[in-house]
């Protein structure tokens, strides 16, 4: 047996089987890498993207707290005001009415205080008619001298 010969055929074989592999063997594997790493790309790309979604959705949400937080205080504070407003318009009403009641209790005394004068007056016209006679000793007409009582009562 040759060697050389061997040799030769085996480079042949070789040859014949790289050719083989190149042709039929290599493109179907190379296809499915590049698929391969076009899915790992594609799946790389699609966390990211969802990376950052979320990201968006917790700045979002973040967002919505915070105006809901401020939209809360405003109420809040809303309703302190109406609440004080409240108050201090009854506190206004009660006073108005405090001093509507006062003046009324001040104009029924005043009245009274009227109605008492004119009783003592009258009172007083008729003590003093009674002390006229007694001091005169004789009766005085009330009628004729109705105009007499009527000034010493407005003098007194």
């Amino acid at each position: 047996m040759n060697l050389n010969l061997t040799l030769i055929g085996q480079a042949i074989a070789f040859a014949v089987f790289v050719w083989f592999c190149m042709k039929y063997v290599w493109p179907p594997v190379m296809q499915a890498l590049q698929e391969r790493q076009k899915k790992i790309a594609d799946g790389l790309d699609a966390a990211s993207r969802a990376t950052r979604d979320l990201e968006v959705a917790q700045e979002k949400a973040e967002e919505t707290l915070r105006e809901s937080k401020e939209q809360a205080q405003q109420i809040l504070e809303q309703a302190n005001k109406r609440a004080s407003q409240i108050v201090e318009e009854a506190r206004e009403t009660a006073r108005a009415e405090g001093e509507r009641i006062i003046e009324g209790a001040r104009s029924e005394i005043d009245q009274e205080i009227n109605r008492a004068k004119e009783e003592l007056r009258a009172q007083v016209s008729l003590l003093a008619v009674a002390g006229a006679e007694r001091i005169l000793e004789s009766s005085i007409d009330e009628s004729k001298h109705r105009e007499l009582v009527d000034k010493l009562a407005a003098e007194l």
